[in-house]
């Protein structure tokens, strides 16, 4: 018969050192699940709120500028001409603050 390396019995239990290993893997296991789940949920409300400001500074900032834009040329009465001003310089000022929202998230 071979000689038992670590000197213990067949049918022991495991070795102490082998528990302690045991259980400060499954600490760092749970830290780590922690700390990540934090950070990826963070994350996500990050991404969430830039894509809700996106979407309604696309939206809204157009849809306002023609809306303007056309009680303007009812009052004065020049259709179409300050609706589709006000409508471009909505889409434009919207396209800016994508891109200034673009660049304030990636530093996150």
């Amino acid at each position: 018969m071979a000689a038992d390396e670590t000197g213990e019995q067949p049918g022991t239990s495991q070795d102490a050192r082998l528990e302690s290993l045991d259980e400060r893997l499954r600490r760092a296991e749970r830290v780590e699940a922690e700390r990540t789940g934090r950070a990826s949920a963070e994350s996500q409300r990050v991404i969430r709120t830039a894509g809700m400001r996106i979407l309604q500074d696309l939206v809204g900032l157009p849809f306002g500028g023609a809306l303007i834009g056309w009680l303007v040329d009812r009052w004065l009465h020049t259709a179409p001409w300050v609706m589709l001003a006000m409508l471009f310089l909505g889409f434009g000022i919207a396209v800016r603050n994508v891109m200034q929202v673009s660049k304030d998230t990636q530093g996150k």
